[in-house]
């Protein structure tokens, strides 16, 4: 039997239109990532997979070399 989901956005999400935002949902074992604009698309992390790419995304942010 399928899971449903809840999708929740995320609170630093922008856009006036709500087209603009990061969901997460909770899986078993998993959180699952996904931008409003494309649903479709979802990434699934488990908590180590999302720790790496929180530092990498916290990496780039202080990277000023593009």
């Amino acid at each position: 039997m399928a899971q449903s989901l809840h999708w929740q956005k995320s609170s630093f999400s922008g856009g006036a239109d709500g087209n603009e935002c990061v969901e997460l949902a909770a899986a078993l074992h998993t959180l699952l990532i996904r931008e409003s604009d494309q649903p479709t698309h979802v990434i699934a992390v488990d908590q180590l997979g999302l720790v790496a790419l929180l530092h990498h995304v916290r990496a780039r942010g202080a990277d000023t070399t593009g």
